[in-house]
């Protein structure tokens, strides 16, 4: 940890004298924005104004702290709504005594941060891995809990860990290359092209986030090799019994340490090898993944790769007719513990499906299909919700409303526009603290956060309705420090903040790897933090002083449920990094 970091903490979590502190968002505010610092105190103290000086210590704005209703540890909370400061530049506030780490006001605060994340992206490479250097994983895999196949081999090396363990899921693999096809389609002059196509930093031509998306597809088209052979997860929790690097991986599924990992089927069917048996009951939760990231990327990748696009088009046409034929849930598949994604809803999943094959095809029958998907589940189960199961409600936000709204007519667009407007409201409904935040705090509680500021950015650009901006901009700041904890939940985001320096990784431990660009799993419960098996800290809780209410945080690598990097977080994030760094595309209303 450096001295700057040291200082911070010192400053922000362990000065036995502390009466508040300012959460900001660390990576900045853009002119037009809201912004607003939370004052937040473990004493019952009270504030009268606040200050805001320029870099030159000259008073730039004076006004009243807004009092607010008490959140987590904070005994006492205050608003120090600063929105009306348009000019960029790099400011400070004082209140109680207390002054803010420095605020940035920038155009292009945002900048770069999108690709960013890619870091992460390219480190949880298996196949060729660009940390390493070498490819990972080269045995994978044998069928399991199949009658009709056990034992067959299948070549499908490649794709991402979905953590710092190294199980590989299509549920998340395949929304995780989707947001970011949609991210680059929507938003391309926020990627670069750094890296090449097997992310050394060469660059090859490409922005770098569709070589990123192309690696997803490699491995997706992999783990769905014919229309008879729908795979949906790669290993199990048997991973979790030895803690190595990938290329060092010793998990042994009966084959011998290091070697072949276990391939799972779609089979419709509850799966599971031992005490613990998922709920799967059909084939569209994970047919309707693979149909959507296949039929976006056949439009996207139509004039640089033809002959990929026209293979990715019929394997999204082939996916889709299997969910239709086979409704219900393909869950992940239990080891040994009783955790695994427990994924309970799957219309969303054929919504985004067709209406990516209605975009592909022009065929109206795919657009009335998801039409009809999206009247079913009109608003993403959690959202209003106290808690959920791991997982319950994937993915964190319907991506289908927005893609049924860029090719539908007026009184369509109005109808889902509708639907995400009362998803909205019933997180908002619950974000009367000082944070503002309506989330539950389950597990990847980040996840939630980056779904919800992403639907209210969609619905703010699709209506021009700004009723959320300020929920919207409050769930964007928590994830770069506008939190009880003053943490980015980004690691290395902003590389002058505070961040976690001891993640939950193998890699960033034993390695001494920063996992820049890394989502963490975020804040839980403190009820569930206290259940969960198998989880302590390896060191004293630097940040102890804000653990005392109804979620906690910890920076410690001991803590795989609330500071682990997560892959499918990290990649929902890139739509709406890429969307503050660019201005949106023009459709039609």
């Amino acid at each position: 940890m450096s001295f700057i970091h040291l200082l911070l903490l010192l400053q922000t979590a362990t000065d036995p004298a502390l009466t508040g502190v300012i959460r900001i968002n660390q990576l900045g505010y853009l002119p037009d924005a809201p912004k607003v610092a939370v004052f937040c105190s473990l004493t019952n103290i009270g504030l009268g104004d606040f200050l805001v000086v320029d870099g030159m210590g000259r008073e730039i704005l004076r006004r009243p702290a807004t009092p607010a209703k008490l959140f987590g540890p904070c005994v006492v909370s205050y608003r120090l709504d600063f929105s009306s400061i348009r000019k960029t530049g790099e400011y400070k506030i004082s209140t109680g005594g207390v002054e803010s780490p420095k605020i940035r006001i920038r155009a292009n605060a945002y900048a770069g941060a999108a690709d960013t994340l890619l870091y992460y992206m390219r480190e949880q490479r298996s196949g060729f891995n660009p940390l390493f250097k070498k490819v990972v994983h080269v045995r994978d895999g044998i069928v399991v809990d199949d009658s009709a196949r056990a034992g067959k081999f299948v070549p499908v090396t490649g794709g991402w860990a979905d953590a710092s363990d190294y199980l590989q899921y299509v549920m998340t693999s395949a929304n995780a290359t989707f947001v970011m096809l949609m991210a680059y389609r929507d938003h391309p002059s926020s990627f670069a092209d750094h890296f090449d196509s097997r992310g050394l930093p060469e660059k090859n031509g490409i922005p770098d986030v569709l070589d990123e998306a192309r690696h997803g597809l490699t491995w997706l088209v992999r783990m769905f090799p014919s229309d008879s052979e729908m795979y949906n997860q790669l290993g199990d929790d048997r991973d979790h019994t030895y803690w190595d690097i990938p290329p060092n991986d010793s998990a042994d599924y009966g084959w011998g340490k290091g070697k072949e990992r276990p391939v799972y089927p779609c089979t419709g069917k509850p799966q599971g090898l031992f005490k613990y048996k998922n709920r799967s009951d059909g084939l569209a939760s994970t047919a309707g993944k693979y149909a959507s990231a296949f039929a976006l990327a056949a439009s996207i990748y139509k004039q640089r790769d033809p002959a990929f696009a026209k293979r990715l088009g019929e394997k999204a046409l082939s996916a889709y007719a299997i969910g239709k034929r086979s409704p219900g849930v393909c869950q992940g598949a239990p080891g040994r513990a009783p955790y695994f994604y427990e994924e309970d809803n799957w219309v969303d999943d054929m919504e985004l499906a067709a209406a990516e094959l209605y975009a592909l095809t022009h065929e109206r029958q795919y657009l009335r299909d998801a039409l009809e998907y999206a009247s079913r589940e009109p608003v993403t189960p959690w959202m209003g919700a106290d808690t959920a199961k791991h997982y319950q409600w994937f993915p964190w936000h319907n991506n289908g409303h927005h893609e049924i709204w860029r090719n539908a007519n007026s009184a369509d667009r109005k109808i889902v526009a509708e639907y995400y407007r009362k998803g909205l409201a019933a997180v908002v409904k619950r974000a009367d603290n000082g944070f503002r935040i309506g989330v539950p705090f389950i597990w990847c509680s980040n996840n939630l956060m980056a779904s919800f500021a992403t639907q209210a950015h969609l619905y703010r650009r699709m209506t021009g309705d700004n009723q959320f901006r300020e929920y919207e901009q409050a769930a964007l700041d928590w994830l770069f420090g506008a939190n009880p904890w003053g943490v980015s939940m980004v690691i290395g985001l902003p590389h002058d903040g505070l961040f976690a320096h001891d993640p939950h990784s193998v890699v960033a431990k034993d390695m001494h790897v920063e996992l820049t660009g890394a989502l963490l799993d975020g804040p839980v419960y403190s009820s569930i933090y206290k259940n969960l098996l198998g989880i302590s800290l390896h060191d004293p809780d630097e940040y102890a002083p804000f653990n005392t209410g109804f979620i906690v945080y910890h920076d410690d690598v001991g803590d795989y449920s609330t500071n682990e990097p997560i892959m499918d977080g990290t990649a929902n994030l890139s739509y709406l990094l890429a969307a503050m760094a660019a201005p949106a595309p023009e459709i039609r209303k």
